[in-house]
């Protein structure tokens, strides 16, 4: 499959993409291709919005915000995917559900399917608010993905999810200040 028709996939019908997911055997590999490739959209659209489109913030040379900007969304995006991947194999166990890294690993690229391609909005920086708002978007993808992919009881369902979301909130944040500590923090110095 290759990753244009996959994102489509996954946009338009997640259900369905994922029972053929689950039917393939694809190693971590080639999912981290596909979250590399699209995590490239924001980064992109980032430096180029940030950095030569729009702000000129505090005074400060908005090229470098804009570099700044796309190495910590990259970093932010494929970190935050491996983070809360092995998070959420981590929590499998707990819920009943199936424990395998390189599955949860699936789930959570898959999921950031729609904010990496919304990501395309950080050309204009007035619109870069789309962004986290397609990521709620992401959280039905995950949600979709969680029990044909994880094998998660219908009961435990519900639970494990909220958890999940809860973890990913907090690998978010938490890596989010440190990107933010290292790349923002050093312009003013």
């Amino acid at each position: 499959m290759n990753i244009y028709q996959r994102a489509k996939n996954l946009l338009l019908a997640p259900a369905k993409e994922w029972q053929s997911i689950d039917e393939e055997d694809v190693n971590s590999s080639h999912v981290l291709t596909y979250l590399l490739v699209l995590a490239l959209i924001p980064a992109v659209a980032g430096f180029i919005g940030m950095g030569f489109i729009g702000l000129n913030v505090f005074g400060i040379d908005s090229v470098s915000w804009g570099f700044r900007h796309a190495i910590s969304s990259y970093l932010g995006i494929v970190g935050g995917a491996y983070i809360s991947a092995f998070v959420i194999d981590f929590l499998a166990d707990k819920f009943q559900a199936t424990s395998s890294f390189n599955v949860a690993f699936k789930v959570v690229a898959y999921s950031y399917t729609p904010m990496c391609v919304a990501g395309v909005f950080y050309l204009i920086p007035s619109l870069s608010f789309l962004v986290p708002l397609a990521g709620l978007y992401g959280l039905y993808i995950l949600y979709t993905g969680m029990k044909p992919m994880l094998k998660v009881p219908e009961d435990k369902m519900m639970g494990y999810f909220i958890v999940c979301l809860l973890s990913m909130i907090v690998v978010s944040m938490v890596l989010g200040a440190i990107l933010v500590a290292i790349f923002v923090n050093s312009i003013y110095f």
